[in-house]
C-alpha cells in the first residue's frame, strides 16, 4: 500500500519491476557485447561458420537455398537427436511423420521453383547427356520416380537409423534382468559403447539429412 506517491521509488516496496529490471538490457543487447563466449560457445561458432561454408559450397553460384535455412535444419535435428538419448525421453526424428514433415515441404518447394522457373532446365535434367535416343522413355521414368522418392528415402533414413540404435540399446537392457555378474558388466560396456556410437550417428544422420537437402536444391 502506498503511502505517498513517491513511495513507488522504494525498493522494497516492489522488488522484482525495481531490481528485476537492471537485467532488462542483458536480453536486448546480444550477448558478444557484454560477455566473453565460453569454449562451448566458440566451439558452437566453429561449426556454424564451417557448416556455412559447406552449404554455400555444395548450393554453388545460383544459391537455391539458403544457408541459414540448412543450419536451422541440421540444428533442429541434432537437437532432436541427441534429446533421445536420454532416458524416457522420446526421440521425436524417429518417427517418420517429424522426418517426413521435414523432408516433403523442402522437397516440395524446390520441386515447384524448378518447374516454374526453370522448366526448360527442369525437362532437360529428366533426360542424362549421352543417352541414347532408344532409352530416353526409360530414363525420363526413372528420374521421375527417383525425384519423387526422395523425400521418402530422406525420412526413412533418418528414422531408421535412429529406431536401431535405440532398439539395440533396449534389447540389451532387457538382458541385464537375468545376467550374473560379469554378463552384466559386459552388457553394461557395450551400451556405454552403443551410446557413444548413436551420440555420433545423431551428428552423422544430422548433416547426411541437411546436406542431402542441399544437394536436391543444387540440382
Amino acid at each position: 500500500m502506498m503511502t505517498n506517491l513517491f513511495s513507488v521509488f522504494d525498493p522494497t516496496s516492489s522488488i522484482l519491476t525495481n531490481w528485476l529490471s537492471l537485467l532488462t538490457g542483458m536480453i536486448i543487447i546480444p550477448m558478444g557485447f557484454w560477455a566473453i563466449p565460453s569454449r562451448s560457445q566458440a566451439v558452437w561458432s566453429f561449426v556454424l561458420k564451417k557448416l556455412d561454408q559447406e552449404f554455400s559450397t555444395l548450393l554453388g553460384p545460383s544459391k537455391m537455398g539458403s544457408p541459414i535455412l540448412l543450419i536451422s535444419l541440421f540444428i533442429f535435428i541434432f537437437y532432436n537427436n541427441f534429446l533421445g538419448l536420454f532416458p524416457y525421453i522420446f526421440t521425436a526424428t524417429s518417427h517418420l511423420v517429424v522426418s517426413l514433415c521435414l523432408a516433403l515441404p523442402l522437397w516440395l518447394s524446390f520441386i515447384l521453383f524448378s518447374w516454374i522457373k526453370e522448366t526448360i532446365h527442369a525437362l532437360a535434367h529428366l533426360v542424362p547427356l549421352g543417352t541414347p535416343p532408344a532409352l530416353m522413355p526409360f530414363m525420363v521414368l526413372i528420374e521421375l520416380i527417383s525425384n519423387m522418392i526422395r523425400p521418402i528415402t530422406l525420412s526413412v533414413r533418418l528414422a531408421a537409423n535412429m529406431i536401431a540404435g535405440h532398439l539395440l540399446l533396449t534389447l540389451l537392457g532387457n538382458q541385464g534382468l537375468s545376467a550374473n555378474l560379469l554378463t552384466l558388466f559386459m552388457i553394461i560396456m557395450a551400451q556405454v559403447l552403443l551410446l557413444v556410437l548413436e551420440f555420433s550417428v545423431a551428428i552423422i544422420q544430422s548433416y547426411v539429412f541437411a546436406t542431402l537437402t542441399t544437394l536436391y536444391a543444387s540440382e
